[in-house]
């Protein structure tokens, strides 16, 4: 998740647990502790300048449910020695120190994007894909719980806030599941009539929204994928998108390391390309096709051979930038999620983009458009 709801997350969990004198405290300590497993961006920055390393190991060691409880009690230990408001109270700094460290690595777990919550086990990371990485809906209400505590820090009024605040993001975390779980079933009934059944597939919600989501399943040439509004009735259109599936598996069978890694990584969901002899991965679980987030060279044809090169990742050209162009994806969302379309949301997109540039053929307005 985002930084700021990190934030207002551990200070809501911290003045719902903290004694009424220590409430303002315990809601700055609590911010600042939910964001410690973010520590290892940092700290990976500086050991490596593998992409794919940096990528897989973000959110592992310091977002374990292993590790985090070690450094929750020296943190509790720490405080309790020198702190007088842990000697106070110390069974609730305790779990209150418990609580926010463990609640960031398990709020990551509900993105797309992939937590190791088992590190150093060999466990896939868990990715429950039930927010986007930004949810105003979800957040808010910690915000909201968080400016009730800090303003009335000693009345009861103030732990109630703070409660109430976890409650209804909570409660929008329900909505989530609920939804997930009927834009599966809806797509395990379309991908079966396509003879897609036991497809491996994802679904996950579209940006800052618990109501429009989108489903890819892997199938043999490639992948498809569709969007699915909780408003919209009838099947589900579901678009074809080719994939270089031969090339993907001769790498995987000379266990080139950085595709080994990438493919335990993304659960195997990704698009593989060849570029100028290059084999680029790209991770199909964040992005909106063809213009995914995460795109990583990985191996070099030698001989008719694939071999490993040195990871370099690719920016794609990302579809929208600065303001306007989260304007228009902010409006396509909304348009999208309460009126049935089969087009991709890409191009509800960048649909004023084009039709700008259709209007002045000399690019003037497309560019203006795109600032």
């Amino acid at each position: 998740m985002d930084s700021i709801t990190h934030l207002v997350l551990g200070g809501a969990i911290g003045a719902a647990i903290a004694p009424a004198g220590q409430r303002r405290a315990a809601l700055l300590a609590g911010a600042a502790l939910n964001t410690v497993p973010d520590l290892d961006v940092p700290l990976l920055l500086t050991l490596t300048d593998d992409p794919v390393t940096w990528m897989t190991w973000h959110r592992s060691f310091l977002h374990s449910v292993f590790v985090l409880p070690l450094i929750g009690w020296l943190v509790w230990w720490a405080c309790r020695m020198h702190g007088k408001r842990v000697q106070a109270a110390p069974v609730r700094w305790f779990w209150l120190i418990q609580a926010c460290l463990l609640s960031h690595p398990l709020i990551d777990a509900c993105t797309v994007y992939g937590t190791w919550l088992l590190w150093p086990l060999e466990v896939q990371p868990a990715m429950w894909s039930l927010l986007f990485i930004i949810e105003p809906g979800f957040t808010l209400w910690l915000l909201l719980g968080c400016v009730i505590a800090w303003c009335i820090p000693k009345a009861p009024g103030g732990r109630r806030g703070a409660i109430a605040g976890l409650a209804l993001a909570a409660a929008v975390l329900g909505v989530a599941g609920l939804a997930k779980l009927k834009v599966e079933r809806e797509a395990e009934r379309n991908l079966a009539a396509l003879g897609l059944a036991h497809a491996p597939r994802f679904s996950t919600p579209l940006p800052f929204t618990v109501l429009l989501w989108r489903v890819v399943a892997m199938t043999p040439g490639g992948y498809v994928d569709a969007e699915r509004s909780l408003f919209d009735a009838g099947p589900m259109v579901f678009h074809g998108h080719a994939s270089d599936t031969q090339a993907l598996a001769q790498a995987r069978a000379a266990a080139i390391p950085a595709v080994r890694r990438l493919d335990w990584f993304n659960h195997g969901f990704m698009r593989a390309q060849v570029r100028d002899g290059q084999l680029v991965l790209s991770d199909l679980r964040m992005g909106l096709d063809p213009d995914y987030t995460f795109n990583f060279a990985v191996a070099q044809r030698r001989a008719g051979q694939w071999q490993a090169i040195a990871p370099q990742q690719i920016k794609a050209p990302l579809p929208i930038s600065g303001a306007s162009g989260l304007g228009r994806l902010i409006g396509a969302v909304w348009r999208r999620t309460w009126h049935q379309s089969d087009a991709p949301l890409r191009d509800a997109i960048l649909a004023p983009q084009a039709q700008a540039a259709v209007a002045n053929p000399d690019g003037t307005a497309a560019s203006s458009a795109s600032k």
